[in-house]
């Protein structure tokens, strides 16, 4: 097994870029007439299909010195014990986008192997091409994330997809995906099925995957397969500036048992209570990732760039499967089942009314397997765009747990059996994506119908990006960090 190179978190004169081999080897990257040496080290929690644990290498090398170079060919190289070697094709990287330029950026979640998946990556080459200036991901790569399979095998694994090596076929037509990040950073976030649960308790890979406990849960695969962007508290929370993109993602997700209002546990589980749908990692008004959020978000970074970007997994604003039940702590209800406030919902409660504050424009979330949009009262926009593969559907009459209206798409709304417009996408034959252009100043989301091989890619919708009114406010930053010294605020 080779990889193809990926590349992560570009800085103003450099860009990390990674690969994987199957066996032990050396590895560099070859650009512009030199060679960058790459560390090597093995990954040791993946596993095969038969749960036997699979050697895969990772070689990462920082390649530096771009300075503010256009995009520069690259190609990576392996040197396999016996001699063998093994090159890549030959691609393209750049140092990241300079602070006020202008970014594109794809907005994709939820790939999982989908049958989907690799047309969707397909689609988005052919309308807005690989040369893009990150691609923002929020969450659920892969269906268990210590399967190996999962991330690396042809037809759907994660980077087959978006490394042009896939082969699936729908309606007659073979999909490979595309060399996107080969050219393009990718910036992730992490959903639930980058959590792996308790190892030691069970025999197969899928088990251990269903199993979290509030006290046994890990990413240790998510963070070695994408080491950076870090934050405090390594890859699982970051901030950066790409162009005039300011970007946050964070680590709102959790252990995800059933789209149901309440949670029992099944009667072999008496007496080992899993917790319910319980969080990961607090995100609530107090909370370590709350307090950098708003100092983050209260920065002279956040503060000069010309949009605010939030990008997390849950979401709690939507019409998806997965909005309910509310981001909360379970409320243990005496029977054997949780209860889970929707007053309580900690999105709603404490991460929304900081968003207004900071005059954040663009909420992305995933989860759900569908496409739709909302915008708040204070002007910030909740999009969803998920539906890459199989969707869970969509609940109009549920409505939306925040209370929300969903808007309607602006330029070519699908319509449902009564010829009604519909404000979402929740199909198993329709994928969509979504790419935010900051120099319009608009995110455009489109959809095609692969039913239809030789149909069009439709641009269905038009978000417009404004500034949202004031940065945060002092009350907003008191109660994100209490006793802190205060920014001078404008």
């Amino acid at each position: 097994m080779h990889s193809e190179p990926y590349l992560l978190d570009p800085s103003a004169d450099g860009v990390h870029v990674l690969w994987h081999t199957g066996a032990h080897a050396t590895g560099a990257v070859l650009i512009g007439g030199r060679r960058v040496e790459a560390t090597s080290s093995a990954l040791v929690t993946l596993h095969d299909d038969q749960d036997v644990r699979t050697t895969v290498h990772r070689h990462w090398a920082l390649v530096t010195g771009l300075g503010a170079a256009a995009r520069t060919p690259y190609r990576v190289v392996s040197d396999l014990a016996g001699g063998d070697r093994v090159e890549s094709a030959t691609y393209s990287l750049a140092p990241a986008v300079p602070p006020g330029r202008p970014a594109r950026l794809l907005l994709s979640s939820d790939h999982q192997m989908w049958r989907m998946t690799p047309a969707n990556i397909e689609k988005v080459a052919e309308t807005v091409g690989v040369e893009l200036d990150g691609v923002l991901f929020a969450g659920d790569m892969v269906g268990v994330p210590d399967r190996a399979a999962d991330w690396f095998d042809p037809p759907r694994g994660f980077f087959a997809s978006l490394t042009g090596r896939a082969d699936t076929e729908i309606a007659g037509r073979r999909y490979r995906g595309a060399p996107l990040l080969q050219h393009t950073p990718l910036f992730p976030a992490i959903g639930n099925h980058e959590v792996m649960g308790r190892r030691a308790r069970h025999r197969t890979l899928q088990a251990r995957f269903d199993d979290p406990a509030p006290d046994a849960w890990d990413t240790a695969t998510y963070e070695a397969l994408f080491p950076v962007p870090r934050g405090p508290d390594g890859p699982r929370w970051w901030s950066r500036t790409v162009g005039d993109v300011f970007v946050v993602a964070l680590f709102v997700t959790r252990a995800w048992r059933d789209a149901v209002a309440t949670y029992a546990e099944p009667p072999d589980r008496a007496g080992d209570p899993m917790g319910g749908q319980f969080r990961y990692a607090r995100v609530d008004a107090g909370s370590p990732q709350y307090g950098w959020l708003a100092g983050e978000l209260a920065s002279p970074a956040a503060r000069a760039a010309r949009y605010r970007v939030v990008l997390f997994h849950h979401a709690s604003h939507g019409l998806g499967a997965h909005c309910v039940p509310a981001y909360t702590d379970p409320v243990p209800d005496g029977a054997g089942g949780y209860a889970y406030p929707i007053a309580d919902d900690v999105v709603l409660r404490d991460l929304a009314p900081l968003f207004a504050a900071a005059g954040v424009d663009l909420v992305v979330n995933g989860h759900s397997h569908l496409w739709n949009r909302f915008r708040d009262p204070a002007g910030v926009n909740w999009l969803e765009t998920s539906n890459v593969g199989n969707s869970y559907g969509a609940f109009p009459d549920r409505g939306d747990p925040g209370g929300l209206a969903a808007v309607m798409p602006t330029v070519a709304p699908l319509a449902g059996p009564d010829g009604a417009p519909l404000p979402y996408v929740a199909d198993n034959d329709v994928t969509v994506f979504s790419v935010l252009d900051s120099g319009a100043g608009v995110v455009r989301s489109y959809r095609f119908d692969t039913r239809h091989p030789d149909g069009p890619v439709v641009l269905f919708d038009e978000l417009p990006l404004e500034r949202n009114g004031p940065f945060l406010t002092l009350s907003a930053w008191e109660r994100a960090v209490p006793n802190a010294e205060l920014p001078l605020l404008e």
